[in-house]
C-alpha cells in the first residue's frame, strides 16, 4: 500500500480519523478533510495534510484534486444520527447523499482505482436479525433510506463507469476520539457524558433494546486496508461486533467503568429498530478472524479516555427542520 495516495473524508470525526492514521501507518499519502461541524482537529492524525471542506459544495469537492491524484477514496463523513434522521430530512440527505454524489463525479472522472464507503447496517431495517449482507435492505428512518441510496449510486456508477467499490456496513461503534458532545447519537458517549455529570443515563424505552457495540480497532484497520484485498471490490460487507447485549447492559459496562452505582432513567420509547446485529462470515472470510475487543475492555478503553479528557458540553443542533414527535429530551 506504499505509494499510494488517498483521500479520506470525516478525517476529523471518528471513524475517519482512526482509517486515516491505519492508511499512514501502512505508508499512504493521506489527505484529510472534514468541515468541523462534528469533528476537531486535535483528532486529524500526524502526517496527514489537512482540508476544511464541505463536501455538499461540488465546486469545493472539485478542488480537492488538486491534491490528488488519488488512488483510493475513504468516504467517512456523515451525520449518523438515525433516530435524529427523521426531524432533519433536508440535511439528512444533504449531508449524507448529495455530498457522496458530489465525491462520486470527481472520484469517476479522475479515474480513482477505489471508493471505500462507509454505509451502516440501519439500511437494514427491522425484523432481519441476524443481520446478512445477501438480505434485501428494508431501512426504517432518513438516514438508513440516505445510505442505502448511495450504496445503488455506487453500483451504478461501478456499471456505467467501471469505478471499483467497496461498501462496509459497520454498526455502533465506540471508543476514543468520538464526539461525546452530541446528546442525538453515539449512546456510549452520550451515558460517559452524563456519568461524568453525576445524571443518570437516560434510556429510551424499556432498554431491552439490542445492539451488537464495535470497538473501533476491530473496524478501521479493515477498512484502511480493504482496497488490498482479493475479492473485496465490489461487495457489501458487515464489520462490527458478534454478540448484542441490550441498553441496560451496556448502562451496567459504563457504570462499572466509571466506578459508580448504575442509575437510569427512563425516558418514553422512540420509534427505533428494538434489535440489530449482523452476522460477520464475509468480512472474516475476506479480512480473516480476528479476536474482536471485548464489550466490557472497549467501554474501559474509551472510559479512561474520556477521563483523561473531562466533561464535555452537550451541543444542540441547529438544523431541526420538524418539531412534531421529537423526543422532549431532545428539545430541553
Amino acid at each position: 500500500m506504499r505509494n499510494k495516495k488517498v483521500l479520506v473524508t470525516g478525517a476529523a470525526g471518528f471513524i475517519g480519523s482512526h482509517v486515516a492514521e491505519h492508511c499512514l501507518r501502512s505508508g499512504m499519502g493521506v489527505v484529510a478533510v472534514d468541515d468541523l461541524s462534528g469533528g476537531f482537529l486535535e483528532n486529524v492524525p500526524s502526517g496527514a495534510l489537512f482540508v476544511e471542506a464541505d463536501l455538499r459544495n461540488p465546486k469545493v469537492v472539485a478542488e480537492l484534486w488538486k491534491q490528488g491524484p488519488f488512488d483510493y477514496v475513504y468516504h467517512l463523513a456523515a451525520y449518523a444520527a438515525e433516530g435524529l434522521s427523521h426531524f432533519i430530512r433536508r440535511y439528512n440527505y444533504q449531508t449524507n447523499l448529495i455530498a457522496s454524489v458530489n465525491l462520486v463525479n470527481e472520484a469517476v472522472k479522475n479515474e480513482v482505482k477505489c471508493f471505500v464507503f462507509a454505509s451502516s447496517i440501519a439500511v437494514y431495517g427491522k425484523n432481519q436479525v441476524p443481520m446478512t449482507e445477501d438480505m434485501i435492505p428494508q431501512p426504517e428512518d432518513p438516514y438508513g433510506i440516505s445510505k442505502y441510496a448511495f450504496e445503488l449510486d455506487l453500483k451504478a456508477a461501478h456499471e456505467m463507469f467501471g469505478l471499483e467499490y467497496i461498501i462496509f456496513r459497520p454498526h455502533n461503534v465506540y471508543g476514543e476520539r468520538q464526539n461525546i458532545a452530541d446528546k442525538y447519537r453515539n449512546v456510549i458517549g452520550i451515558f460517559m457524558n452524563q456519568v461524568l455529570q453525576g445524571l443518570p443515563m437516560t434510556v429510551f424505552g424499556d432498554g431491552l433494546q439490542t445492539r451488537a457495540f464495535s470497538y473501533i480497532q476491530d473496524v478501521a484497520p479493515a477498512m484502511a486496508e480493504s482496497p488490498e484485498i482479493p475479492g473485496a471490490r465490489n461487495q457489501a460487507i458487515n464489520i462490527g461486533a458478534d454478540t448484542p447485549y441490550n441498553v441496560l447492559e451496556l448502562a451496567g459496562q459504563v457504570a462499572k467503568a466509571f466506578g459508580t452505582e448504575c442509575k437510569i432513567e427512563h425516558l418514553p420509547a422512540r420509534n427505533e429498530v428494538v434489535n440489530a446485529f449482523s452476522s460477520h462470515d464475509k468480512s472474516q472470510k475476506l479480512f480473516g478472524r480476528r479476536q474482536p475487543v471485548s464489550l466490557d475492555n472497549g467501554i474501559r478503553k474509551m472510559a479512561e479516555w474520556v477521563k483523561s479528557r473531562g466533561l464535555a458540553v452537550p451541543v444542540k443542533f441547529e438544523h431541526i427542520e420538524i418539531l412534531k414527535n421529537l423526543p422532549p429530551s431532545w428539545t430541553a
